[in-house]
């Protein structure tokens, strides 16, 4: 299994005042998975991907991705561990407007030891692979959304990570453009293999996943195999 979660808990604090979001959570999920996770708005799944990611920590219980317990890791540990093994898709892109596509793309090798012709065969793989190749001059101002969100796959496997999250990533994009990247994870998932955890609220979005597991006020209610 690349995910382990072991009665995984996260509670926020307002002053004094504890706020559970997740209680009790149990999910694995095997290498090569492709998973939705979907709920309602407070459900917990932005929380658990954030978890699962690295970016957030459990209040309690034992979660272990990619061969790693999470919770035995330091924050310099955790930010390395989050380098080497995670790819991360957002729903608004989150690419630096003043850097064109090729740039944006090879941002994450910049914090490894490749060479520079190192660097730039793995950004012209991850350009060729989204189809934006002959964009990679091109600014994010000169694309449209969905080219934009495909820049932003790109970015995240260019590294080759283990492990790709993904929060709303259609949700800022029209129904044509959101199948295109939809199919682009899909391909991901089935043609190199890639582990998908993907948030969405979008049935027609969830249905690109293998697995979709639903929360409710940070419960595990079900999870549901997908056929196609």
């Amino acid at each position: 299994m690349i995910i382990r979660c072991r009665d995984i808990s996260k509670s926020y604090f307002r002053g004094s005042l504890e706020i559970p979001v997740l209680q009790g959570l149990e999910l694995e999920i095997p290498q090569g998975g492709y998973y939705a996770l979907m709920g309602p708005s407070g459900s917990g799944k932005t929380t658990l991907l954030n978890l699962i990611a690295g970016i957030d920590r459990p209040s309690g219980g034992h979660l272990e991705v990619c061969g790693h317990a999470l919770n035995d890791l330091d924050d310099d540990e955790l930010a390395a561990w989050r380098a080497a093994y995670v790819g991360f898709i957002f729903q608004n892109y989150n690419l630096v407007p003043v850097l064109n596509a090729y740039e944006n793309v090879e941002l994450p090798l910049l914090l490894t030891d490749l060479s520079r012709s190192q660097r730039r065969e793995r950004v012209l793989e991850a350009l060729e692979l989204v189809k934006l190749a002959d964009r990679m001059g091109n600014y994010p101002r000169q694309l449209s959304g969905g080219q934009e969100q495909r820049v932003a796959v790109a970015r995240a496997i260019v590294g080759d990570p283990d492990l790709l999250v993904a929060d709303e990533p259609t949700g800022s994009l029209d129904a044509r453009n959101a199948e295109e990247v939809l199919g682009l994870m899909e391909r991901l998932n089935r043609e190199m293999g890639k582990t998908i955890l993907m948030v969405t609220h979008d049935p027609k979005a969830a249905q690109h996943a293998r697995v979709q597991v639903h929360l409710e006020k940070g419960v595990l209610e079900r999870t549901v195999e997908v056929r196609r």
